[in-house]
């Protein structure tokens, strides 16, 4: 009996002895025995002194994407000419939309208009002109261009020389004023543009060779304001 009591006294102080040890935390080299969340986010427990980590997903938000800083690649409108109202055109030869005296015509003494500006913005620095007239199919014919007038030139005389430089013509493509006379019976519109411009065109290519589009499109962001006349030429 004595041998059974001692061997029941040892197993009890052996369980207690293990329980002790078992919420002690020890066998896991120092790793604690309470659960909880570790600080880098993990699980643990000091259970048969191991320890069990359990990811969890980082709660730092997503950055949003920030917006583009690539320019649209959008076409540039054309940029359009001020209109300024005070800029105006006339001639002491015809009203506008007046008939055109024959003798500015191929029919006549081939003459060219006498021409007069006034209004144009302060910071005009140049001006251009181009006559010029849309066919029924929509094409654009021009007659005359003078361009690189002096901003301090505010008219044109009769069949005017020494102004400006002339450019070239749709009807033989001579830097030359063509004076009208189309084919073919009935009214014809003809417009005379004043442009008034910050600076000079900058062309690239001799008179000969400037066009009503080679001239607009050096014009393009240099035009300040533009003035128009309007003439009719009826031939039988």
């Amino acid at each position: 009996m004595k041998t059974g009591t001692v061997t029941l006294l040892l197993a009890v102080v052996f369980c207690c002895g293990a329980l002790l040890y078992a919420s002690a935390g020890c066998g896991g080299g120092g790793e604690s025995g309470n659960t909880g969340m570790s600080g880098g986010g993990g699980y643990s427990s000091g259970a048969s002194g191991s320890s069990i980590s359990i990811s969890t997903p980082s709660a730092t938000p997503s950055a949003s994407p920030s917006p583009s800083a690539t320019p649209s690649t959008s076409p540039t409108p054309t940029p359009t000419s001020t209109s300024v109202s005070s800029f105006t055109l006339k001639s002491s030869a015809v009203e506008n939309g007046g008939n055109l005296p024959v003798e500015y015509t191929g029919d006549g003494e081939s003459a060219t208009l006498p021409l007069e500006w006034s209004g144009a913005p302060a910071e005009t620095r140049s001006y251009a002109l181009i006559m010029h007239h849309i066919d029924p199919e929509g094409i654009a014919k021009w007659y005359w261009i003078l361009y690189d007038i002096p901003a301090d030139v505010t008219s044109l005389p009769r069949n005017v020389t020494g102004v400006g430089i002339l450019g070239n013509n749709s009807v033989n493509g001579l830097a030359e004023y063509a004076p009208p006379h189309s084919s073919g019976p009935g009214p014809k519109t003809y417009v005379y543009t004043v442009y008034a411009l910050s600076a000079e065109p900058a062309l690239d290519v001799p008179p000969a060779q400037v066009t009503r589009e080679v001239l607009l499109a050096a014009m393009q962001n240099l035009i300040l304001a533009t003035a128009e006349l309007q003439v009719v030429y009826t031939r039988y």
